[in-house]
C-alpha cells in the first residue's frame, strides 16, 4: 500500500508521479516505438536527402533505449531516462560540440520525426538543446555535416576586429556576404565584394557568390575580407598589400632547404607528418623540384585529381626545399585533399597513414604515363614457373600503371592459396605500396578496478590487475582474490555510471564487455542477488544514494529526487529482512561516513501511547535489531555461494516488506526513507508485494538537511590505492623481423572473407601465405599499432625496434637472388611518422633524414630541431621509410639526376639535444 506522504515534497513525487502515469497512456506500445524509430520512411533508415535536418543523440542512451524497448515490458527496469546528450558537449555554457565524434561510437543520428518522437515520450535534460544538423550533398554522396565550417569575417578597413560565423559547407558563398554585410552594418545601397586569404597569404577573389562553399574549397579558419565600393567608385583593394605566409622578420631569411615546418590547421598533425615523410625521399622529392611531374601530369585520367593533387603538392615541395621558409601554411593542399577525399573534409584527427595511402595513389593516379588504360586479364599461375608469372604479373600492372610512384614505391607479392577440402592451389602475384605488418599481441590486460570491502571500517580500494584478454568476469575476481584475500565467489563486479549501476555482471560475461573507460567496481558480498527458493544464503540488495530537492520545480532531477555517491551492494540475512533491518545494516555499512544521530536529537512520536501501538506492531511484522557486532558475525555466518547476476535481478522478498516506502509513519528521528526503485533509481512505485519482487532496487532517499549534517561527502568518496596500482604490466620490446615474419606467417581466412575454391566451386576457408618477392627502391613499412574488435578499440604501445642501418631483406625475399649485389635487399632509414597519444586523441611527428646533409631532424608542425640517431627509436614509431642501399649509392654519385651529397644519413657532430618523449 502507498505510503502516507506526511510533507509537501512528499505531496508533490506523489503528483509528479501520478502526472507520469497519464503521460504514458500517450505513449506507443515498445514494439511500436521500435518500428517508428528504426523502420519505415520516418525511421533511421529513411535515405538522407540533401537539405533535411538530422539529429544527434548520445550512443549510451540510445543502446539503453533499444535494451529498454526490445525487453517488451514498458516497465522494465531498462528504462532509458530523459535523452541525455551530455557527453557530446565540451561545456554546458555553450554548448559546443566536441571535436573527434564518431557516429556509431559517441552517437547515432536520426531524421527528424524519429526524433520529435523520442522527445515526445522521453523529454529531453532540462536546459540541453536540441543537437540538428542539415544533410548536405557531397560528390557522389549525401551526409550529415556534423561540424559546420567557421569563417573569421573582417572588413578591409578594420582587418583586426574579427567576427566568427558559422557555415554549411552547402551554403552559398552570397549567403556569406549577406552575413558580413548585416554584421558590418553596411548600407543597402553600398556594393560589396568578398576575397579570401589563401594558403600562401595572398587573397583570391569570390567571384561566383552562387557556388557552394564546398566547391569553393573554403573550410574552417580562414580568413574573409569584404571590401566596400569608395565613393569615387574604386574598390580599396587597389591598394591592399598582398598578404603572404610570411613575416616581416622573416623575408630575408635564408636557410637549409628541407628543414622547414608545416602549420598545424587545426588536427592536420596526421597530414603534416606524411607529408614530411614523403618531402625527404630523396628521388621523389628531386623529381618534382626539377619540374619532371609537368610533362607527366595526366588531365584525362578519371581516377586521378585531374593534375590538381600533384600540382599542389608540387607548390608545397617547391616551397619547403626554397631555404626561404621557417614553416609553411599548407591551407591549398589541405583544400585539396579534401575536395578529392571527402573522409578529409574539415579538421577532425585522421591516421597519417590513411592518408598516405590517399596520397600515394592520388599522386600515382595525377602522374600515370598511361593515358588510356588497357584490360588486363588477371592469369592464376596454374603450375607454371614462378618467375615467369611473377613477370608477367608485373608486366601486367605496368601496361594500366606507370608512374614515379610506382617507379618507387611498387613492390610484389606472391599470395598462395590453397583449399582445406580439396587441397586446391591458387598462386598469384600482386603489387603492394607498402607493407601493413602486425605486432605480436600480448594476450594479457590490465584493468583498473575498485574493490569495496563489507567492513564499513575500510575505505573502497584501487587496484590494478592483470587478466587474460579473452578471459570472462570470473578471472577478474580471481586476480583481485589475490591482492585481497576475499574468496572470488564472495565478488560482484558491476559497471558503475552516473551513480547507478549501469550493468551487473554475470560470473561467465567475457572481460571483453568491459572497456578502458568505464568504472568498474567489485564488492565484497556474502549472498547472491538472485532468488533461489529455499536457500538460506544472505540476500545482495543493490542500493541507491539520492537527495530530495527543495525547489518544486525539479528540473534534472527524478520527480524532485537526485542520485549521488557510488551505489552499493549489501548483503542482508534473510532473517533480517524488513524494512527496519534493511536500515540498521545500512546505517552499520555508512558508519564511516554516515554520523549516527546523538540521543538528545531524537524525535519522539505523537505520544506515548501511540509510540506503544507502534512499537507493538513492528514486534509482530519484524524481526528486532541486533547489535552491530552481532549483525557484522550474522553477515559473515550466513554467506554462501555466490553466482551469476542478471540484468532484472529478481529475489524472493516473501512479503517480508510490506510497503513499497519506510518509514510508514515516523515514529522515531531517521536520517533516511527507503523506498523501491527501478533499476535506473528513476521510478518511485507504490506498488503491491507481487510487483515489488520485481523491483529489487533500494533507494536512501536524503533530506538536504539531513544529509548536510550527517553525510559527510568527502569521506564518502574516498579510497586508498592498493601496491599494485603502481605496477604496470612489462611489455617486452620485439624487432622489427619478427613483425615480419608474423606478416609472411599462414593465417586461415576469416568467416567474413571467404575464398571461392575454383575446383570445390564453392567458398571455402582456405589458408593463405603472403611472401614478398620483389621490393621497390623506397620501402614503406606500417606497423598496425590499432586493433580493432566488437567491443573495443586500443592502441598497441609494444616498443617495436628497428635499425637505423642494414635492415637486411635477404631471407624474406623467396625470388633467386643477385648474389653479386647485396644491396639489392638491405635498407636504411630515412624517415619515422610517430603517433602519440591513444585511440580518440593524439598527435603525429616526424623523423627525418636530410638528403642533402644527412642530418636527422624531428618535425614538430612548425617546430623542426635536430637530432641524435638514439632518439628515433620509440614506442611512438608507426610507418617507417626505408631507403634501398643501391638507390643511395646511385643517387650519390657525380652526375646523378639526384643531388650530389650522399643520402646516407649520419649522425651530425654535436647535434642538439631534444628529449621528444
Amino acid at each position: 500500500m502507498a505510503a502516507v506522504a506526511a510533507d509537501p515534497a512528499a505531496a508533490a513525487v506523489a503528483e509528479a508521479a501520478e502526472d507520469r502515469e497519464i503521460q504514458n497512456e500517450a505513449i506507443p506500445g515498445l514494439d511500436d516505438q521500435w518500428r517508428q524509430i528504426e523502420n519505415g520512411e520516418s525511421g533511421r533508415e529513411r535515405p538522407l536527402r540533401a537539405g533535411e535536418s538530422w539529429f544527434l543523440v548520445e550512443q549510451r542512451w540510445y543502446k539503453q533505449w533499444e535494451v529498454y524497448v526490445q525487453g517488451g515490458d514498458q516497465d522494465a527496469s531498462t528504462f532509458p531516462g530523459c535523452i541525455n546528450n551530455a557527453e557530446l558537449f565540451e561545456d554546458q555554457i555553450n554548448w559546443r560540440l566536441k571535436e573527434g565524434l564518431v557516429e556509431g561510437e559517441d552517437y547515432v543520428l536520426l531524421p527528424a520525426a524519429a526524433w520529435h518522437c523520442l522527445v515526445s515520450w522521453y523529454g529531453i535534460e532540462h536546459g540541453q538543446p536540441p543537437i540538428e544538423r542539415k544533410v548536405i550533398e557531397l560528390p557522389n554522396m549525401q551526409k550529415v555535416e556534423v561540424y559546420p565550417i567557421e569563417l573569421l569575417l573582417v572588413q578591409h578597413s578594420d582587418m583586426d576586429t574579427a567576427l566568427t560565423a558559422q557555415f554549411s559547407h552547402s551554403d552559398s558563398v552570397d549567403l556569406i556576404l549577406r552575413t558580413a554585410r548585416e554584421q558590418f552594418l553596411v548600407e543597402p545601397q553600398e556594393d560589396t565584394r568578398l576575397w579570401i586569404k589563401n594558403a600562401e597569404g595572398s587573397l583570391d577573389r569570390l567571384c561566383n557568390t552562387h557556388i557552394t562553399l564546398l566547391d569553393a574549397a573554403i573550410e574552417t579558419g580562414q580568413l574573409v575580407i569584404m571590401e566596400t565600393r569608395n565613393k569615387d567608385g574604386t574598390w580599396p583593394s587597389a591598394q591592399l598589400r598582398v598578404m603572404n605566409s610570411v613575416s616581416e622578420e622573416d623575408e630575408d631569411f635564408q636557410g637549409q632547404p628541407g628543414i622547414c615546418g608545416l602549420t598545424n590547421l587545426g588536427n592536420t598533425c596526421f597530414m603534416n607528418s606524411a607529408l614530411q615523410c614523403l618531402s625527404n625521399v630523396p628521388q621523389l622529392t628531386e623529381y618534382f623540384l626539377n619540374n619532371r611531374y609537368l610533362e607527366e601530369l595526366n588531365f584525362r585520367n578519371p581516377l586521378g585529381m585531374k593534375g590538381e593533387l600533384a600540382e599542389a603538392y608540387a607548390d608545397l615541395v617547391k616551397q619547403a626545399w626554397s631555404g626561404y621558409h621557417r614553416s609553411i601554411v599548407p591551407n591549398v593542399f589541405k583544400n585539396k585533399v579534401g575536395h578529392f577525399a571527402t573522409q578529409f573534409l574539415g579538421y577532425q584527427q585522421h591516421d597519417s597513414q590513411e592518408l598516405l595511402s590517399f596520397l600515394l595513389d592520388g599522386l600515382h593516379e595525377d602522374l600515370n604515363r598511361v593515358k588510356k588504360k588497357e584490360y588486363v586479364e588477371l592469369c592464376d599461375a596454374a603450375g607454371r614457373p614462378d618467375q615467369e608469372v611473377a613477370q608477367e604479373a608485373w608486366q601486367n600492372h605496368k601496361r594500366r600503371n606507370d608512374s614515379v610512384i610506382v617507379d618507387t614505391f611498387h613492390g610484389l607479392f606472391k599470395s598462395t592459396l590453397v583449399c582445406p577440402d580439396c587441397g586446391n592451389v591458387s598462386v598469384t602475384f600482386d603489387p603492394f605500396c607498402y607493407l601493413s605488418v602486425p605486432l605480436p599481441v600480448c594476450h594479457k590486460r590490465v584493468l583498473e578496478v575498485f574493490f569495496v570491502p563489507m567492513d564499513p571500517r575500510r575505505k573502497p580500494e584501487q587496484h590494478r590487475v592483470v587478466v587474460p584478454k579473452k578471459g570472462n568476469i570470473s578471472d577478474l575476481c580471481v586476480a583481485l582474490s589475490k591482492h585481497t584475500g576475499i574468496a572470488p565467489d564472495k565478488m560482484i563486479v558491476a559497471d558503475v555510471f552516473s551513480h547507478r549501476f549501469y550493468k551487473l555482471y554475470q560470473l561467465e560475461d567475457p572481460l571483453s564487455g568491459i572497456l578502458d573507460r568505464d568504472d568498474i567496481f567489485v564488492y565484497e558480498v556474502s549472498g547472491r542477488i538472485e532468488a533461489i527458493e529455499g536457500s538460506r544464503d544472505d540476500i545482495v540488495v543493490p542500493v541507491y544514494l539520492r537527495e530530495r530537492t527543495p525547489a518544486r520545480d525539479y528540473n534534472n532531477s527524478y520527480y524532485g529526487l537526485i542520485l549521488f555517491g557510488h551505489p552499493l551492494l549489501v548483503s542482508v540475512p534473510r532473517d533480517r529482512f524488513s524494512w527496519e533491518g534493511l536500515y540498521n545494516i545500512l546505517m552499520y555499512r555508512l558508519s564511516r561516513y554516515v554520523t549516527k544521530p546523538s540521543s538528545d536529537e531524537e524525535d519522539d512520536g505523537d505520544d506515548k501511547g501511540e509510540d506503544e501501538d507502534s512499537d507493538e506492531e513492528e514486534k509482530e511484522e519484524m524481526p528486532g535489531p541486533s547489535t552491530r557486532g552481532s549483525l557484522r558475525d550474522s553477515e559473515r555466518e550466513q554467506a554462501g555461494p555466490s553466482s551469476g547476476v542478471t540484468r532484472r535481478c529478481p529475489f524472493l522478498l516473501d512479503n517480508c516488506l510490506r510497503t513499497s516506502q519506510w518509514p510508514p509513519r515516523r515514529r522515531r528521528k531517521q536520517l533516511f526513507t527507503l523506498q523501491t526503485v527501478n533499476s535506473n533509481g528513476t521510478s518511485d512505485r507504490t506498488t503491491s508485494p507481487e510487483e515489488v519482487q520485481t523491483q529489487p532496487y533500494i533507494a536512501m532517499d536524503w533530506e538536504p538537511e539531513m544529509k548536510r549534517r550527517y553525510y559527510d561527502e568527502v569521506e564518502a568518496e574516498g579510497y586508498v590505492k592498493h601496491d599494485c596500482v603502481g605496477y604496470m604490466l612489462k611489455k617486452a620490446p620485439v624487432q622489427l623481423q619478427e613483425c615480419i615474419e608474423l606478416f609472411t606467417t599462414v593465417e586461415t581466412l576469416e568467416k567474413e572473407n571467404p575464398w571461392y575454391c575454383s575446383s570445390c566451386k564453392q567458398h571455402q576457408l582456405a589458408t593463405k601465405k603472403l611472401d614478398l618477392w620483389m621490393l621497390p627502391e623506397i620501402l614503406i613499412i606500417h606497423l598496425k599499432r590499432f586493433s580493432f574488435s566488437k567491443f573495443s578499440r586500443e592502441k598497441l604501445d609494444t616498443l617495436v625496434q628497428f635499425p637505423i642501418r642494414d635492415l637486411d631483406f635477404s631471407e624474406f625475399v623467396i625470388k633467386p637472388q643477385n648474389e653479386s649485389a647485396p644491396e639489392l635487399y638491405k635498407y636504411d632509414l630515412i624517415a619515422v611518422s610517430n603517433h602519440y597519444g591513444g585511440m580518440r586523441d593524439g598527435h603525429y611527428t616526424t623523423f627525418a633524414c636530410n638528403k642533402d646533409s644527412g642530418q636527422w631532424h624531428y618535425f614538430d608542425d612548425n617546430s623542426v630541431s635536430p637530432v641524435n640517431e638514439n632518439q628515433i627509436e620509440s614506442k611512438a614509431a608507426y610507418v617507417l621509410f626505408y631507403q634501398r642501399q643501391d638507390v643511395a649509392r646511385r643517387q650519390s654519385q657525380p652526375g646523378s639526376s639526384g643531388s650530389s651529397v650522399s643520402t646516407t644519413c649520419s649522425s651530425p657532430p654535436n647535434p642538439e639535444f631534444m628529449d621528444v618523449n
